[in-house]
């Protein structure tokens, strides 16, 4: 059961469901390429010291990469950033749990920020300013920031 349907007030519904975007998984990808790459390298080894070698280098890149993988997957599924008809509440973790919300009345605005790549791919980091001092912690690789923060402005 997701966190936001355990504190739904009665009459509150939920307008948007938002989520960190699939970005996040690019290291372990990049971790993985670099493991086959080093399987080339050992094919192409012609003493067996330099053949333990790239099955060495292959096998911890191979476990970082699963690790980084592991890691990304189980960030993305603890991560929840939803948007009701009367607040935003965004919560992490599993056991170690980290929760915040801010009442839509005192949502002041929102920023986005978006790199070239973001832009091409739809993802992007979400500022929520409150009135007075209040600061939603940012929310960094959220996927669909526009229409995230499309959600929280219109009222």
């Amino acid at each position: 059961m997701r966190y936001i349907d355990k504190i739904l007030q009665p009459g509150e519904t939920v307008l948007y469901a938002g989520k960190l975007h699939w970005i996040i998984y690019i290291p372990a990808m990049i971790m993985m390429l670099l493991a086959v790459g080093s399987l080339a390298g050992l094919a192409a080894a012609t003493t067996q010291p330099t053949a333990i070698s790239w099955m060495f280098v292959a096998g911890a890149l191979t476990l970082a990469g699963g690790v980084t993988l592991a890691s990304a997957w189980f960030k993305r599924w603890t991560t929840e950033i939803d948007v009701t008809d009367r607040r935003v509440v965004y919560k992490r973790g599993f056991i170690k749990r980290h929760t915040v919300e801010m009442n839509m009345d005192k949502v002041a605005s929102v920023d986005v920020d978006q790199s070239i790549f973001g832009r091409l791919l739809n993802f992007g980091d979400i500022t929520i300013h409150g009135t007075g001092e209040n600061i939603i912690e940012r929310l960094h690789n959220i996927g669909a920031p526009l229409d995230f923060r499309n959600h929280v402005t219109a009222r």
